[in-house]
């Protein structure tokens, strides 16, 4: 008798393998948040947990990029998709890996809510501590299918930078969690500042993000720095933690692991 799991199924089958689902999300493109999400994931991973990275920004992947772009998915004999094994405790799954290089995934909405529900329930992510899904800026079809097909998760963490463009779209994406019925597990403040020898200078100005920590009652889990050299080692695919020993920038996003593990634990 061919059995086959239902679509619910699936998705129980990897809530049960899964300790923490984390949605990194921000309310504009250029914010940074991709960079948030690969150097949190790799961090963790650093730290000894089971991670899986998976990117949801269908038609602006870049997770490949930042992770090297070396490391390709494979299908089982069962026909279900094997993660990216990029680290030892890291895998990975993006559209970009699935595709040729430079074509543009040209879907509306159904189709992309089919390959979430795929990569989700379709692929065998094995045991994870933390699974980081990679939205992409706003509040559209993507992150609606996530948390439609998946439920509640730990939380969301909203990437902003210091600038009050960057923050009226904040207060919309936080909105957008807060009707689905997800938590905001916190606020991270990217490009806050830039150290200039030993003077530190505000490009994008300061205290947005505490003023929206104060709004919402969220707290500001991590400030990430600016850093030319940082920017070329993305571009090369080495990510910042594995990359940038001993960097002030580093610090930052090793601090925002640590904070995030700390507050899905709570």
């Amino acid at each position: 008798m061919d059995f086959k799991l239902s679509e619910d199924q699936k998705i129980n089958t990897l809530k049960e393998n899964v300790k923490h689902f984390i949605a990194v999300l921000s309310g504009k493109g250029g914010v940074g948040k991709t960079t948030v999400s690969v150097n949190l994931a790799t961090a963790l991973a650093e730290n000894g947990y089971n991670v899986g990275i998976l990117d949801i920004d269908i038609h602006g992947p870049d997770i490949v990029r930042m992770l090297g772009g070396n490391a390709l998915p494979s299908v089982d004999e069962d026909d279900k998709l094997i993660p990216a094994q990029v680290l030892p405790n890291l895998k990975a799954l993006s559209i970009s890996m699935l595709v040729e290089e430079g074509k543009p995934i040209i879907w509306r909405g159904p189709l992309k809510h089919s390959a979430i529900k795929q990569f989700l329930g379709d692929t065998d992510w094995g045991k994870l501590d933390f699974m980081i899904f990679d939205l992409p800026p706003g509040t559209g079809d993507e992150a609606l299918s996530l948390f439609q097909t998946i439920g509640q998760i730990d939380g969301v963490l909203i990437v902003t930078t210091p600038q009050k463009v960057a923050l009226d779209d904040v207060r919309r994406a936080i909105t957008f969690v807060q009707t689905m019925n997800q938590k905001v597990l916190g606020i991270v403040e990217n490009m806050s500042y830039m150290r200039c020898k030993e003077e530190i200078v505000y490009p994008f100005g300061k205290g947005g993000a505490d003023k929206l920590a104060q709004e919402y009652n969220v707290p500001v889990l991590g400030r990430i720095p600016m850093d030319p050299k940082a920017l070329e080692l993305l571009d090369e695919g080495k990510p910042i933690t594995l990359y940038y020993r001993d960097s002030e920038i580093e610090k930052a996003f090793r601090d925002l692991a640590e904070n995030v593990a700390k507050r899905v634990s709570m």
